[in-house]
Parts: C-alpha cells; sequence; structure tokens
C-alpha cells in the first residue's frame, strides 16, 4: 500500500540481551507484557530474576522466574542492590502500572515513600519534565550506578512485534487504506510532539486523538461520537522512543473494545508495536470483521 513518506526520527538503538545463560533481572509491572518477556527469556536459556512492583504484577510470574521479590515503585535503588547482589548486569523493565491502586491504597505514604536514590534522581532530572521517557532515562541511570544496564524490552519477543503488510484475511477497504494514507502523516507529526500514540479516522475525519487516556478509553470515547460502523484506529511509537520501557502495546481486549465501538480496521506501525498474544489477536479480529495491517515506518 502506498502511504505518504514519513517524517526521519532517531530511534534509540539498544544491545540484545547477552548470549544464554546469561541472568537477566526483570523489572514487572502489570498485564501480560511481563509474563510474555519472562517466558521467552526462560525458553530461551535464561535465568529471570524478576522484581515485581507492589501490587501491580501478574500473579503467574513468580512462578516463571528463577527468583522473586516483590519492591516498591518507588525504591529505584533497592531495585538495583537487589539485581546486583545476584550477580545481575542486564535487566528488562515493562508492563503497566495501575494508579487507581495506588490511590485507593490505605497504606500508600508508606508503601511509596522514594529511597534516597529515586529522591535525588527526581530532584535532579525530573522536576520539570515528568513525561515517561524522562522517568524511564533517570531510572536507566541510577539503575546504572549499580552495575544494571537496562535492555531493549522487544528482543526477547520479536515474533510478538507487528508485521509490514495485511495480517489478517479481511484486507482494509479502499476508503480504509484512504484513510490511513491521509491520517498517516498527521501521526507522525503528532508522536513527534509527543502528544499521543494513536488516531482515529473515517472517511478522512479525525474522530479522536490518544492523550492521557490511553488506546482503550480513546477506543471507548470514539464509539460514543462516531455512530457509523468501519473507523480505523492508526497507532504508533513516539517519535525517538526509547525501547527499553516506551513501546506501545496492543492486545485481544483492543479488538475486543475495537469490535464493541464500531471498528473496522486497526493500522500499526510495523516493527514498533508490540501485539500481545498476536495469533488469538489476528483470530479475533478476522471473527469479528476488523483488518489489521502493518504500515512500514522509514527509520531516519
Amino acid at each position: 500500500m502506498s502511504v505518504a513518506a514519513p517524517v526521519p526520527i532517531s530511534l534509540t538503538v539498544l544491545p540484545d540481551p547477552p548470549p544464554p545463560p546469561t541472568a537477566i533481572g526483570l523489572i514487572a509491572g502489570g498485564g501480560e507484557l511481563p509474563v510474555l518477556i519472562a517466558t521467552s527469556l526462560v525458553k530461551a536459556g535464561h535465568a529471570v530474576h524478576g522484581l515485581g512492583l507492589l501490587r501491580q504484577y501478574d500473579p503467574v510470574l513468580p512462578g516463571i522466574c528463577s527468583t522473586f521479590r516483590e519492591v516498591g515503585l518507588l525504591k529505584v535503588g533497592r531495585w538495583g542492590r537487589i539485581l546486583s547482589g545476584l550477580g545481575v548486569k542486564h535487566a528488562i523493565m515493562v508492563g503497566k502500572v495501575d494508579k487507581a491502586k495506588l490511590m485507593h491504597d490505605p497504606l500508600r505514604i508508606l508503601r511509596y515513600v522514594p529511597d534516597w536514590r529515586t529522591a535525588v534522581a527526581w530532584y535532579r532530572h525530573l522536576r520539570h519534565d515528568r513525561r515517561s521517557h524522562a522517568v524511564l532515562g533517570a531510572i536507566a541511570l541510577e539503575l546504572d550506578r549499580c552495575g544494571v544496564s537496562l535492555l531493549d524490552s522487544t528482543a526477547p519477543i520479536p515474533d510478538s512485534m507487528a508485521d509490514a503488510g495485511v495480517m489478517t484475511r479481511r484486507e482494509p477497504t479502499r476508503e480504509q487504506r484512504s484513510d490511513i494514507q491521509f491520517v498517516w502523516p498527521l501521526l507522525q507529526q503528532m508522536l513527534r510532539l509527543d502528544v499521543g500514540q494513536a488516531v482515529a479516522v473515517r472517511e478522512r475525519d479525525v474522530l479522536a486523538v490518544e492523550a492521557v487516556e490511553g488506546t482503550d478509553r480513546m477506543i471507548e470515547r470514539v464509539g460514543g461520537l462516531c455512530r457509523a460502523r468501519g473507523w480505523t484506529l492508526v497507532k504508533g511509537a513516539r517519535a525517538g522512543h526509547d525501547r527499553r520501557s516506551d513501546v506501545p502495546t496492543v492486545g485481544v481486549r483492543t479488538i475486543e473494545n475495537l469490535a464493541k465501538h464500531g471498528a473496522g480496521c486497526l493500522a500499526l506501525a510495523a516493527g514498533e508495536v508490540i501485539m500481545l498474544d498476536k495469533r488469538e489477536m489476528i483470530r479475533k479480529a478476522d471473527e469479528a470483521g476488523i483488518a489489521i495491517i502493518g504500515v512500514p515506518t522509514a527509520m531516519g
């Protein structure tokens, strides 16, 4: 498919995990992604030493890891000390942080007091910029001080990245292809401005732009705004995104949400978006009559 040339962006290139049986640390938030990565690392022959963020991680995760510790969200210095003590020099950090669990925890004042390293990192690096990539950079710097380097979080799961071309049996319609071609340059500019990672479009009308609410809530918002079915969701990665953590993700729930709210096509930046349970995602999309297409993105 012909798509207008995207704005060149720079990508932080990180090394792959060292060959097995090198021990790899896994700093895990919530969701399926930490489980997928832990499983892939173990299958490849790595010993995985998990650090689960308090009240966030999937309960399945400890059973997959060689060792597992629950750690506080704002205890970056402790993360580094634990991993360093286990002889771990490389780690992957993935998973969501559910802010609702933080806000409604009656012991949050005690549980979420930052350790000294975290407090110093906040003062030095985050007073004026607390966006996700700035937070990640500060965490990576503090872990590096403990001798632990963060790795590309997508390296263990190459088969879970969006492929270029149509991935479903269902092809995008001519109108949906036209919408993707129209909105792709706009998405690239939006990603460069760090506004959000997704746009909804129908008949060349931009229905919604993703902001802080995230993709799922954005889809729900579009469903309320657009009663006509068949609209397209286009999703990419923030310009210059750091694959140590900042990687956009979609999954089966995304497809279910799109089907519920009338979407007909999902367009993803090829090689830049993680597809959780990819095979099931594609099966569900075909079942729901939703086309999934990966759009190649030139990297400059």
